[in-house]
């Protein structure tokens, strides 16, 4: 269990323009699909890689392999993922898909809530081995509830290998309970901000991402 910040400054630069109010729709879900590529290339670095032999048009040479590049799933929690799985896919192209369609009961408190009520209207998950690389897409790890909703379905899915909850911008607050839920997931972001507001958004963030992305 463990955070891994996507803190290379050109992931920097497209979360900036993310953040922004005045980034239109069109550009809005491009940056997503950019950011969704580099957390892949990112997870693609733990996969581990064998020493191959192979021959060019020329002669003889090196190279490597990735080992289980071809066991990876990709879990899109719909809508707001939908951009960023599109970048994923770009970094594994081959990937297996499963989709959770789940929203979140959003109301005003008088602080910001720890958890929040999340229904799941439909979840279509391939069966999942022991050697998979399991990664739920989901670009605002706000207070964990629906993460934790979509961890316990791929937790009854099977026993992956490696799960990785990739997002964008995440609160202090839903990564402490993801990493605390016993899911053993490692969570990927570009940036953690520190708070919540009376609603369950992020502060600062960037927005409802899904608003944002299909307007």
């Amino acid at each position: 269990m463990s955070l891994k910040l996507l803190d290379r400054p050109l992931a920097r630069h497209i979360l900036a323009q993310l953040r922004s109010k005045d980034t239109d729709q069109i550009s809005f879900r491009k940056s997503m699909v950019r950011l969704g590529r580099l957390i892949g290339y990112e997870i693609a670095d733990d996969l581990g890689y064998i020493e191959i032999d192979l021959e060019t048009p020329v002669a003889k040479a090196k190279g490597i392999s990735l080992v289980g590049l071809e066991r990876i799933t990709i879990v899109n929690v719909l809508r707001a993922a939908t951009p960023l799985v599109e970048g994923l896919l770009k970094a594994f192209p081959s990937a297996k898909q499963g989709v959770v369609v789940a929203k979140r009961r959003e109301h005003e408190s008088v602080s910001p809530p720890e958890t929040m009520d999340v229904d799941v209207y439909y979840s279509k998950l391939p069966a999942i081995g022991k050697e998979d690389t399991v990664i739920v897409a989901d670009p605002m790890l706000a207070t964990g509830s629906t993460l934790l909703k979509v961890l316990g379905l791929v937790s009854s899915s099977g026993s992956p290998k490696s799960l990785y909850v990739a997002c964008i911008i995440a609160s202090v607050y839903g990564v402490k309970r993801v990493l605390s839920s016993g899911y053993n997931a490692k969570v990927i972001a570009v940036e953690v901000d520190p708070e919540l507001n009376n609603k369950g958004y992020i502060v600062p963030g960037l927005g409802d991402a899904g608003d944002r992305a299909f307007g």
